[in-house]
């Protein structure tokens, strides 16, 4: 896309003159209809130099002025604004209307088919005093203070001087549709939001430096005293050495039919520490052969006699023989099967020493 150049008059703080008007061979039929419509005087438009000077004629009136859009900005900064519990009250005390006027200082309808236009003096100075009485104070009060607040403040009033100067808005050259007598007109189509969007746009934020950087310490936690609860002790049961002095008799249960009497068992235990304490591995206190009238060889359940104390350093334990199923299974059993002769009569003989 080549570079658009615009005439000396779109310049910054340049003088207004007349505008640069550039038309195709061919005259759209829609200008030439506008230009028959804000004319007073009959002209005759039959050339493309009869619509060039009529047109160049018509802009370059000092009434020539173009309405843009409008602007409802407050009156005075936020901390100044009235309070009232009418909204509409509230408006009108503390809003004011400025309206953002232009001039047009370029038609091209050859390369670009655009229309540009540059703001008025009153319209920049309108902008640049709303800027420094009120936009500028709201900014101020919404930053924190530096050594260079200030500075900053005169400098961002400057650069918006300059691009309200230099503010130039373009758009289709179809928007001299809106021409009216004397070379007025007003945008069309929507054109009004463009403005005031970039307008609104040309209002910068003070942006304070970047806060210094905070050295921050690291707070590291403090390591458990070796005497102190850790968590991992929570849930430990602790040992309980406490044994009572006296156990009944009764509730001994011996490892043989030899066993000791009442008083020896409460001396015993009483006299017993932790460590001497050993525990006598549970038997019988009697055997039985197990027999079977079947042809096979007979097995026998024998559980050993044992009376020697609980040994902690033991690393076996003695396994009685049972017999296993499949050599039960294998023999002929039948209704003949008995028990080996054991004569129920003498079963008083047999009895358990811990029955009662």
């Amino acid at each position: 896309m080549p570079p658009v150049l615009l005439p000396a008059s779109a310049a910054a703080f340049a003088p207004r003159s007349a505008p640069n008007v550039v038309l195709n061979t061919k005259v759209d039929p829609w200008l030439t209809a506008t230009l028959k419509r804000i004319n007073r005087v009959k002209r005759p438009l039959n050339s493309v130099p009869q619509h060039f000077r009529c047109l160049t004629e018509t802009l370059s009136s000092p009434s020539a002025i173009w309405t843009l859009c409008f602007l409802m900005l407050p009156k005075a900064p936020e901390s100044e604004l009235q309070k009232d519990e009418n909204p509409l009250v509230e408006a009108l005390f503390n809003y004011q209307m400025i309206t953002v006027e232009a001039y047009i200082v370029h038609v091209d309808m050859v390369s670009q088919n655009e229309v540009a236009f540059k703001l008025t003096p009153e319209t920049i100075e309108s902008l640049v005093e709303y800027h420094k009485d009120i936009h500028s104070v709201d900014t101020a009060a919404a930053t924190w203070n530096w050594s260079e607040k200030e500075v900053q403040i005169k400098k961002l009033q400057d650069d918006f001087v300059q691009a309200a100067n230099r503010f130039v808005y373009r758009t289709n050259a179809i928007a001299l549709e809106g021409l009216e007598e004397d070379g007025a007109g007003e945008l069309l189509c929507g054109r009004s939001e463009e403005v005031r969007s970039a307008i609104m746009g040309l209002f910068l934020p003070l942006l304070p430096p970047p806060p210094p950087p905070r050295v921050v310490d690291v707070v590291r936690p403090t390591p458990l005293l070796p005497s102190s609860t850790g968590v991992e002790n929570w849930w430990q049961p602790t040992m309980s050495h406490s044994y009572p002095n006296t156990m009944d008799s009764w509730r001994v249960v011996p490892s043989s039919p030899q066993t000791t009497s009442a008083g020896d068992s409460s001396s015993t235990w009483a006299t017993m520490g932790v460590n001497d304490m050993q525990i006598p591995s549970p038997s019988s206190s009697f055997s039985e052969t197990y027999t079977t009238d079947c042809d096979s060889p007979p097995e026998y359940y024998n559980a050993p006699m044992t009376t020697a104390p609980y040994d902690s350093s033991m690393t076996a334990v003695s396994i009685p023989q049972l017999p296993l199923p499949s050599t039960i299974l294998q023999q002929q059993c039948s209704t003949s099967m008995g028990y080996g002769g054991f004569d129920w009569a003498r079963y008083q003989d047999f009895a358990l020493p811990f029955a009662m």
